[in-house]
């Protein structure tokens, strides 16, 4: 009767204490949407990458600076979110064709640079004056870069499947396994002995072979059918690829190994359908949205405390990493036999340290292994080593330019992995097109173009695109369309239009530079992807711009015109 009356219930006083809570969490995530947009607009302005300014919100909104914002809780599950929808998108652009072609470099790459990095890098701690045990987890921590940082940054230039993000990607998975390993192992050392190190090592066995046999089933006998029933509606297709991504990072988890792992595989697991387009094109704003929230954690998670007098090993070791993991992929990928500026855009995505490096190094302090001078010392390696890396890749092309003379010992005298492809049979005559740049819609243009009845030359680095387009009987070269050297092997003076589809602006201006330096006659156009880009690239000397969104809906409108005034004409015809 009491609580009838006047007093309440234990479920009524929940209600209230989450009713009262919920307009703080709300408002502090309101309030972290409009200072990121603000920062996200001024790095925009600025001309720099937002990536860096969403990492400067978390500092400045953490408990390193003013520490604000307390729903941290929140703000770490969507962020784990975002990780998982993040490398669900990028196994599902990594079917088996592309693992069987990719996968010896990848793996190679990875442990190479792992080997190295791990062997170097203690010595150079040693060095500085550390402990071998403190030298054995910085070392550690410095062969292990950021997946997601790098995943992101190849998307935002789309170059994600490019023949150098292909590799990238895969030897960044290496290394995401690689950090799986490297965990247990150090937790092993927590006092276990011999038997128990062997026991660590059977149970991953166990688990990856068990992992390996409920993939192969899934791909073989459930999910295509499943799948099949998802896809007859667009909203449920999405939800279930969100569903599967994050289920999958959850069992990878609880399984040992990482939810990053395990969202992987997920994606993987369903690239092989004819979906994978669908899915991966509705789940790019929401992924884009959730990763805000990563960098704002990664941002918030950095202890600039520990930082002390760690200034000049930080430096030390930043110019190690920044400079020597890009090298020893160089190296690595030149004696497979690939070409300098693969190897050179595959090397820039190691030059920086993971946030799981902090973590791991935090786990040594968890373990009792080390002092937290480790931290501060790593803390302040990944916030130089992943601002600088972030710039050298979004500024890859300019900055292979200029290195490019001293970059020749990385590259053999026949590089035959990229040279096998370069053996087409020259076309005789004149061509009509020459397209420069073989993506999704490049190469949709040369095929269409081809099948109108044109003489269509395509120009591209990849050497899986040159093969595929070959196969189906476009003529392609396989080359750089920015590499002087190369264009003059082209017959341009035979070429009646040459139609630039390379997706950054830089790229673009250097080809036509190129063109001008050689004299081309023919006709030149560049497509664009807005309008903001379209005036650039005028600006810079285009003649003609094409934009396909804009004419794609020109093209809509105007055959839905026609029909409609036919329709109108055959019912005044016959009321």
């Amino acid at each position: 009767m009491r609580n009838r009356q006047g007093g309440k219930d234990a479920g009524e006083e929940r209600f209230m204490v989450t009713e009262g809570m919920q307009p703080s969490v709300f408002s502090e995530m309101a309030l972290l949407l409009g200072l990121t947009t603000v920062a996200g607009a001024l790095a925009v302005r600025l001309r720099q990458p937002v990536l860096i300014a969403y990492i400067v919100v978390g500092i400045l909104a953490g408990p390193a600076a003013f520490g604000f914002v307390q729903a941290h809780d929140q703000i770490d599950l969507l962020a784990q979110i975002g990780v998982a929808v993040l490398l669900f998108v990028v196994g599902l652009k990594l079917d088996l064709s592309h693992v069987r072609r990719i996968g010896p470099v990848a793996l190679a790459t990875g442990l190479g640079q792992l080997c190295f990095t791990i062997l170097f890098g203690f010595i150079l701690v040693l060095l500085l004056g550390r402990g071998a045990m403190e030298a054995l987890y910085v070392a550690v921590a410095l062969t292990f870069s950021s997946t997601i940082i790098i995943v992101k940054l190849l998307s935002d230039k789309r170059e994600l499947d490019s023949l150098h993000g292909r590799i990238a990607v895969g030897f960044l998975i290496v290394q995401d396994i690689a950090v799986v390993l490297a965990m247990m192992a150090m937790s092993a050392l927590r006092g276990a002995g011999d038997a128990g190190a062997t026991e660590v090592v059977l149970s991953l066995l166990a688990r990856v072979s068990g992992a390996a046999l409920m993939i192969f089933v899934l791909m073989r006998y459930i999910l295509p059918p499943l799948v099949r029933t998802m896809a007859r509606s667009q909203e449920l297709l999405l939800l279930f690829a969100i569903a599967w991504g994050t289920g999958l990072a959850a069992l990878g988890e609880w399984a040992g190994f990482s939810k990053e792992a395990g969202a992987f595989v997920a994606g993987f697991s369903l690239a092989s359908t004819p979906y994978r387009e669908a899915m991966s094109a509705r789940l790019t704003g929401v992924r884009d949205f959730l990763l805000l929230f990563f960098f704002i954690d990664l941002g918030a998670r950095l202890d600039l405390s520990t930082l002390g007098d760690e200034v000049v090993p930080a430096i030390v070791l930043s110019a190690f990493v920044l400079i020597g993991n890009p090298l020893i992929v160089m190296a690595i990928m030149g004696y497979m036999g690939y070409r300098k500026r693969t190897g050179f855009l595959a090397g820039l995505t190691v030059a920086q340290i993971s946030e799981f490096s902090i973590v791991f190094v935090a786990m040594g302090i968890t373990l009792g292994h080390i002092g937290r001078e480790a931290l501060g010392l790593t803390t302040l390696v990944g916030l130089v080593t992943i601002a600088l890396s972030t710039y050298m890749i979004i500024h890859a092309q300019p900055l292979f330019e200029r290195l490019s003379p001293w970059l020749s010992m990385f590259e053999r005298t026949h590089p035959y992995r990229e040279e096998r492809v370069e053996s087409g049979v020259e076309p005789s005559g004149a061509t009509d097109v020459m397209v420069f740049g073989l993506g999704r819609y490049g190469k949709r243009l040369a095929l269409q173009l081809a099948d109108a009845g044109l003489t269509v030359r395509g120009i591209d680095f990849d050497p899986e695109v040159v093969l595929e387009l070959r196969a189906r009987g476009v003529q392609v070269d396989f080359g750089d369309a920015q590499d002087p050297h190369f264009l003059d092997s082209l017959p341009l003076d035979t070429v009646q239009w040459a139609i630039s589809t390379l997706p950054d602006l830089e790229s673009n201006r250097e080809w036509l530079a190129a063109l001008k330096a050689r004299n081309f006659t023919g006709e030149v156009a560049i497509v664009a992807r807005d309008d903001v880009q379209g005036e650039q690239l005028k600006r810079a000397g285009a003649p003609i711009v094409l934009y396909p969104f804009r004419n794609a809906v020109d093209y809509v409108v105007e055959h839905l015109f026609d029909l409609i005034r036919k329709r109108e004409e055959r019912h005044e015809a016959n009321p």
